[in-house]
């Protein structure tokens, strides 16, 4: 089987996480520069097989888009453009980054830890992740 790989989009950085090859455990993968996210996966991929890649969808709590949802949106139909060969789905990500803070406090993570905005994002794209391995079963 090949991984599903999802990402927690950001307008300046994006949280990734990976499945393992049996899709069965989340991992986080990384946090990219935003600009710098499509190659990155460009060059994953052409490593690791891909069966699908999974993008937050960002809502607001009351289910209305949030200011984040353009840019997810163009990053879809560009990803839909060039790598058509490997869906991308878009799935709800409403209240990852507060699931991401509280798992840290979880966690035990010190209060440095817990402001590092690039491991927040990791985690929300691990939350997203496992999310949809659950929804999926």
């Amino acid at each position: 089987m090949a991984r599903i790989i999802s990402i927690d989009y950001g307008r300046k950085r994006t949280g990734l996480a990976v499945t393992d090859p049996l899709q069965i455990i989340a991992g986080g993968l990384a946090t990219v520069a935003t600009s710098e996210l499509f190659s990155y996966l460009q060059e994953y991929m052409s490593r690791e097989p891909v069966e699908r890649v999974v993008i937050g969808e960002p809502r607001q709590p009351n289910g209305m888009p949030s200011e984040n949802m353009e840019r997810v949106h163009q990053f879809v139909n560009r990803w839909k453009r060039d790598v058509p060969e490997v869906p991308i789905e878009l799935y709800d990500e409403r209240f990852t980054s507060v699931m991401a803070h509280q798992a840290m406090l979880d966690g035990g993570l010190r209060k440095k830890a817990r402001q590092d905005k690039a491991l927040v994002d990791k985690i929300s794209a691990t939350i997203i992740l496992e999310d949809y391995l659950r929804s999926r079963r």
